[in-house]
């Protein structure tokens, strides 16, 4: 087993005034050579935006985006005709493959907007662009880590997916759990951020927003504390 820490202290930080972001890796004006990215996850930006503030239409390409507001609402809209808000309980998946234009705002005119967005190289290129959006609670098991996003060889009709042998897998805890994570794929490694509360990952304590990565293994063992929400996305790592 390998494995990298990554406490919530070391991410990458920046300032806007409209925007207060924490970059897991490298992005926009915050370049580490040591944290590019990990394995195929290519960015998880934990975003803060002001009221009726956010990024104007923009484009992307061969990207699987996939968004998780944290509190608030975010109100999109894209090229291919989608518009409404994703707000808070609710997971946004988009693949924008041979190319999409959208725009991200802040659906409050009050309140502020967190968010995480999280991007994955997609494992297949220029496909047509897509876009879903599901509740999450209905998604999910109590005091289990309960995957949310599959991959589309794998996904029923009625379950959000992405072009990527990724699994995307949340956790709610009411009550004190032991578990263990078997990776889905052999050559796949996991990144667990701990959303709020408390972890501990492989005898590593993790609180909230730390998150470790961890690789050449095919279970992980997860003891988690009454709380405590985390996020683990397990993902290729090459």
């Amino acid at each position: 087993m390998k494995k990298i820490l990554h406490p919530s202290a070391t991410r990458g930080k920046s300032d806007y005034g409209w925007l207060k972001a924490n970059y897991s890796f490298s992005f926009a004006n915050y370049f580490d050579p040591n944290r590019l990215q990990f394995g195929l996850l290519r960015v998880l930006n934990d975003d803060i935006i002001a009221p009726a503030m956010g990024f104007g239409k923009h484009p992307h390409q061969n990207m699987e985006i996939v968004t998780i507001p944290q509190f608030g609402g975010v109100r999109h809209k894209d090229s291919m005709g989608n518009e409404g808000v994703v707000s808070t309980g609710e997971i946004q998946v988009m693949s924008a493959g041979s190319g999409v234009e959208h725009s991200e705002v802040n659906a409050s005119q009050n309140d502020f907007l967190k968010l995480f967005q999280i991007w994955i190289f997609p494992e297949a290129q220029n496909v047509t662009p897509r876009y879903d959006q599901k509740r999450i609670a209905d998604l999910l098991t109590p005091n289990k880590i309960s995957t949310v996003v599959k991959p589309f060889s794998e996904a029923t009709q009625d379950e959000l997916w992405i072009h990527q042998q990724a699994y995307f897998n949340l956790g709610e805890f009411t009550e004190n759990t032991e578990t263990i994570y078997t990776l889905k794929q052999p050559n796949n490694g996991i990144y667990l951020m701990i959303i709020e509360g408390n972890a501990t990952v492989d005898n590593e304590t993790l609180a909230t927003r730390d998150a470790i990565g961890i690789w050449d293994t095919q279970e992980v063992p997860i003891s988690v504390s009454k709380g405590t929400r985390l996020l683990l996305i397990e993902v290729p790592m090459n």
